[in-house]
């Protein structure tokens, strides 16, 4: 089948494109998709650097959509043809395994570009707002990269729970994109002061929470932007790991601090609908949209891996198979 690989981690000149790979076989519980288009994250950029380690030879990907070829025993609630999208390894390929704990069956008014894109980065708004910090209305929500696939997402959200957002974004062009999913006020970080700019924006008394997916460049501007007892959830390594903290640096105004991560908080099927079942009920009722930034071809992998790393997209990558 066709695939896209890496054999060893390092930048995206690793990736390669193969049409021999081996075609997998689903075991009881699992599903083979036949995939139609894929997600692209950055959790499959750091699988390929090597940050998050991975068995080599390894095909990325955790998500994708597509139509369902084979059932393994004891699956019961899907059958040969159904149109599904799911969470799971491995998807860069023309065939990929899901679980039936992690799949949805795609409805006949969502496309199968919305579907692949929604999933994944809808899933982590979900369990940033519902479980990291949990969001509530006249909150003061500071999200960074807010024009990004997961930014857009996290800015739609906090709004249906009534939060004041803050975005940062690097260029006029992101703000608007930013203000258009919903942000009341955007800083543009590569002309403002964040840290400034967020305590004018709340009377000097900061933010009840920060959604940092950028990491390192960014994370003490996140601690310096709270509220007292407020919360940083740093969920992603966009510039890079977090250097080890001084414990110290949350004393000031007793912050919180987590790593949350959308695998660490999905264990089982009822994990997985917690997070999903609302979800699709915000997207089914319009109050969220989905932006697809561009759809690439399997074989152009390194293209999709390279316009992410850059900083330069705005919205969802995703892959045609």
């Amino acid at each position: 089948m066709r695939a896209a690989l890496f054999r060893s981690t390092g930048p995206s000149s690793v990736l390669e494109f193969v049409t021999n790979a081996a075609k997998p076989t689903p075991a009881a519980g699992q599903l083979l998709v036949r995939n139609q288009f894929i997600g692209i994250n950055f959790i499959d950029t750091y699988h390929r650097t090597g940050l998050y380690k991975v068995p080599l030879p390894y095909i990325p990907g955790r998500e994708a959509s597509g139509v369902v070829e084979a059932v393994g025993e004891g699956v019961s609630s899907f059958q040969v043809g159904d149109r599904v999208a799911y969470m799971n390894a491995n998807t860069c390929a023309e065939y990929a395994l899901a679980s039936q704990e992690q799949t949805i069956k795609v409805p006949t008014n969502v496309s199968m570009e919305q579907a692949a894109a929604l999933l994944l980065q809808g899933a982590t708004a979900m369990s940033l707002t519902r479980l990291a910090y949990e969001v509530k209305k006249g909150d003061h929500v500071l999200i960074h990269a807010a024009a990004g696939g997961t930014g857009q997402m996290l800015v739609q959200i906090c709004k249906h729970y009534g939060a004041v957002v803050i975005g940062t974004t690097s260029s006029p062009e992101k703000a608007e994109t930013a203000r258009k999913a919903g942000a009341d006020h955007v800083i543009l970080y590569t002309q403002q002061n964040v840290k400034d700019e967020v305590l004018k924006i709340t009377s000097g008394k900061g933010v009840q929470v920060v959604y940092d997916g950028v990491g390192k460049s960014t994370f003490d501007i996140s601690l310096g932007s709270l509220a007292r007892l407020g919360t940083l959830a740093s969920f992603g390594n966009a510039s890079g790991k977090v250097d080890d903290v001084d414990i110290m640096k949350l004393v000031p105004n007793a912050v919180r601090l987590m790593r949350p991560s959308l695998f660490s908080f999905i264990k089982d099927k009822a994990d997985f609908d917690f997070l999903v079942n609302p979800l699709l009920e915000l997207f089914g009722a319009g109050k969220i949209t989905i932006h697809i930034h561009k759809i690439y071809d399997l074989s152009d992998i390194k293209s999709a891996h390279d316009d992410l790393e850059s900083g330069k997209t705005q919205g969802k990558l995703l892959l045609r198979v």
